[in-house]
């Protein structure tokens, strides 16, 4: 595997945009481009990048806007921008996409979203209709328009009292204050992330992750959730781009599988004609990185190559 890292400017005409791209030795099947969580970075996706490459994939991806190296020199971390500033982070990935296409214009082209960044993607594909090849959505959830309704009042409240580039532990509280309810007695805050106590320990250890994002950070995810849960908006998606939606099934952000079928169930209910639907048992939110990580791995090569034309398989003719 080959690794490349650059940087490109993000559509808030400021910030230098960290990326990165890991190459197989042999010819590019398809490529992958990954839209990573919140408080988190691209370079957490490597083993599955590593996975993928052996395979003949390429993955790509980049830090989102105020996230791991994408932080202009004394902007706030885990701040996007002010208001509309969800749109900066989709344009940002649409124009990752472009230069991965500059390299490899003739392969099948893939989206992958992660928690945060699987509302990131699920706005890209109505925003950007047609672009990707199929998308998989990790980690994913749908929260209920009174809930979105509340929290848009708390955080403009504490936005008025300390700043939107600030942080509010009661912000933070109404988004992942519950989490790890259903894991007690929890051994660390982040006990929902992941069955595995090695990976959440690595997570607690690394200075670019698990630091509480800014409430303007909040405000705008908050606004993109309600955004891509409209009907109307979820009908400008392109209905023949087959889509994943994968989740452990204990995986608080997904309601446990409740909020993860109900966005499944919206894209059917909006014409999506190649929607499908797993949940895995027992695991978390990171079920890239659970212990059990291979079989997940796996399972996503599956899918991934299912969609490949067969001159993208070795042999083929």
């Amino acid at each position: 595997m080959l690794r490349n890292e650059f940087v490109f400017p993000s559509a808030d005409g400021n910030t230098s945009i960290h990326a990165v791209q890991w190459l197989p030795e042999d010819d590019v099947r398809a490529v992958v481009q990954i839209s990573h969580g919140v408080s988190e970075y691209i370079l957490r996706y490597e083993p599955f990048a590593q996975y993928l490459t052996d395979r003949g994939f390429a993955v790509v991806g980049h830090d989102h806007l105020g996230h791991g190296s994408s932080v202009a020199p004394g902007a706030a971390r885990l701040y996007f921008g002010p208001k509309g500033s969800w749109k900066w982070v989709v344009d940002d990935i649409e124009k990752r996409r472009c230069l991965a296409r500059e390299s490899f214009p003739n392969v099948p082209y893939f989206l992958l979203g992660h928690s945060m960044g699987s509302f990131l993607a699920r706005t890209y594909l109505i925003r950007y209709p047609g672009r990707v090849d199929g998308a998989i959505l990790m980690g994913t959830g749908q929260m209920s328009p009174a809930l979105i309704t509340a929290g848009k009042a708390i955080a403009a409240r504490e936005s008025r009292r300390v700043g939107e580039e600030h942080s509010s532990s009661l912000v933070e509280k109404l988004a992942f204050g519950t989490y790890n309810r259903i894991f007690a007695p929890n051994r660390t805050a982040f006990d929902w992330l992941s069955r595995s106590t090695e990976n959440v320990d690595q997570y607690l250890a690394d200075p670019l992750c698990g630091e509480t994002p800014t409430i303007g950070l909040f405000r705008e995810m908050l606004e993109g959730m309600s955004w891509i849960e409209k009907p109307e908006n979820l009908r400008q998606m392109d209905l023949d781009t087959p889509i994943l939606f994968t989740s452990g099934a204990m995986d608080p952000v997904g309601g446990c599988g409740v909020g993860v079928r109900r966005a499944y169930e919206s894209f059917q209910k909006a014409g999506v004609r190649n929607v499908t639907c797993r949940l895995y048992p027992e695991l978390r939110h990171e079920i890239l990185c659970e212990d059990c990580r291979e079989t997940v791995f796996q399972d996503l090569f599956d899918w991934l190559t299912a969609r490949l034309p067969d001159t993208s398989v070795p042999g083929a003719r």
